[in-house]
């Protein structure tokens, strides 16, 4: 880590024990207590870099991980590589002795046709997707055999881009998503719904009516507190978390954010590094395990304040890991 990198994260941790966490571990001692936590420790590739192999690097050998959740690659959004990409995508994991989660995809990231155009819907899209509603079999079906070439049983998914009024769409959202959630479950695959704050399944009460209305055992939830809050959602944890059907939680993103009310957005908001914002990370850990919960925790940064994706990820994965070690999920 540079020097600069290295004063941001010293002033973001906010105190000298904060680093002792993130430095103290010796690369053997940090790769044990990974291996021993219950919960598959990961990041999301380019929430470090656009550089595939640089990513997987910080992940294996710096964080001491074993999992990494892909989303885009070589600055292309995962629906868009070649073979030959995917191939070379899976020799650098191979090298890494790193292992895919899940494909966090862009599965119903659009509109929802006939309704009012959702003034979340981006002109363009930030991890590179733009695929209209007539697209969504056909990302599902790449998504599928991507699923399949990366050696991961799951698939992350949204639910549409949100309407100030979903009511009169709500009944046919859900049945989409239960129809997508039964083809993927037929091919041995699990969809997981994540609560997404520009989306209408944006906050952890949301979810609760999503997962009640879509009741197939194919549909999970991607618990995202971080986004809950985004939303509004200031007590997503513990009261909304505790309002979920556990063994509904089928993936879960880790991120903070923190309040930033103003006239004219009552509900904007601000990400935060780990352990510097909502949600509450050692009590949300020590939760999830102890509902049984033993699938990956995926630290999905967002925040920039340290100046580039390495260093803002590099100073969450330490409050992440710190979060882990108080809860008793990594020693």
């Amino acid at each position: 880590m540079s020097s600069v990198s290295r004063r941001g994260f010293l002033h973001a941790a906010g105190a000298t024990g904060a680093a002792v966490l993130a430095y103290g571990l010796s690369p053997a001692m940090l790769q044990a207590a990974v291996a021993n936590s219950p919960f598959r420790i990961a990041v999301i590739s380019d929430e470090i870099s656009p550089d595939f192999d640089h990513a997987c690097s910080v992940i294996a050998n710096d964080f001491g991980l074993q999992w990494v959740e892909l989303r885009s690659l070589w600055t292309k959004n995962i629906m868009d590589l070649s073979d030959e990409e995917i191939a070379r995508a899976n020799a650098i994991l191979d090298k890494y002795k790193l292992r895919v989660t899940d494909i966090a995809s862009p599965l119903f990231k659009t509109d929802w046709p006939g309704a009012p155009r959702s003034k979340f819907s981006p002109k363009n899209d930030s991890f590179g997707a733009s695929f209209g509603f007539k697209q969504q079999d056909e990302v599902l079906e790449k998504t599928i055999a991507l699923a399949r070439k990366f050696k991961t049983e799951r698939i992350r998914c949204f639910d549409f881009w949100r309407l100030d009024d979903q009511a009169p769409y709500r009944a046919a959202i859900n049945a989409k998503l239960a129809e997508a959630a039964n083809i993927v479950g037929k091919q041995g695959l699990l969809l997981v719904l994540e609560n997404e704050f520009e989306c209408n399944t944006a906050t952890g009460r949301e979810s609760v009516k999503t997962l009640a209305a879509v009741r197939t055992p194919h549909l999970m939830l991607n618990w995202d507190p971080g986004n809950a809050v985004a939303r509004g959602e200031l007590d997503a944890f513990p009261t909304a978390f505790n309002l979920l059907p556990k063994n509904r939680i089928g993936h879960c993103h880790v991120k903070c954010a923190v309040a930033q009310p103003t006239p004219a957005h009552p509900d904007g908001f601000e990400w935060a590094a780990v352990g510097q914002g909502i949600p509450d990370w050692v009590a949300q850990f020590r939760a999830l395990k102890q509902s049984g919960y033993r699938q990956a925790v995926s630290l999905e940064t967002h925040w920039g304040g340290a100046g580039s994706p390495e260093a803002s990820t590099r100073i969450s994965w330490a409050g992440m890991k710190d979060a882990l070690q108080k809860s008793g999920n990594l020693s």
